[in-house]
C-alpha cells in the first residue's frame, strides 16, 4: 500500500514557476516508480513526468519538456518525496495535477498510457494573469 499526498499548487501569473510536492509513504514505495498527471476541465487526462526508483530514468511530456523538471529523495524505504519544479508557466499548464505511483520496478515506460496503482488527492494550479 502507497499513500500519496500533494501539496504546492496555487495561482502564478504566465512566466512565473511553482513547485509541486508529493509526500509518498508505504513499506514499498521505494520500490515504485513515482510521477504527475494533470487534468484540464473539459481535457483528458495528460502524463505530464516520471521519476524511476533510483531516478536512472524520467519522463517529460512534450509539452513540459525544458520547463518542468521532477525529482526524487529516497532518503528513507518508507516515505519518498518527489518534487516538479514548473518554470516558464503558461495558461494551457491550467489542471488539477495527480501525483501517481506505479510499479513495483517500473522504470516509467510509456507513461501517459499507464493507469498508476495509486493516486493522491490532487492539487490545483492556475496560470492566469
Amino acid at each position: 500500500q502507497v499513500q500519496l499526498v500533494e501539496s504546492g499548487g496555487g495561482l502564478v501569473q504566465p512566466g512565473g514557476s511553482l513547485r509541486l510536492s508529493c509526500a509518498a509513504s508505504g513499506s514499498t514505495v521505494a520500490n515504485y516508480a513515482i510521477g504527475w498527471f494533470r487534468q484540464a476541465p473539459g481535457k483528458a487526462r495528460q502524463g505530464v513526468s516520471c521519476i524511476s526508483p533510483s531516478h536512472e530514468s524520467t519522463y517529460y511530456s512534450d509539452s513540459v519538456k525544458g520547463r518542468f523538471t521532477i525529482s526524487r529523495d529516497n532518503a528513507s524505504n518508507t516515505v519518498n518525496t518527489v518534487w516538479l519544479q514548473m518554470n516558464s508557466l503558461k495558461p494551457e499548464d491550467t489542471a488539477v495535477y495527480y501525483c501517481a505511483a506505479e510499479g513495483p520496478y517500473y522504470h516509467c515506460s510509456g507513461w501517459p498510457l499507464r493507469r498508476g496503482d495509486y493516486w493522491g488527492q490532487g492539487t490545483q494550479v492556475t496560470v492566469s494573469s
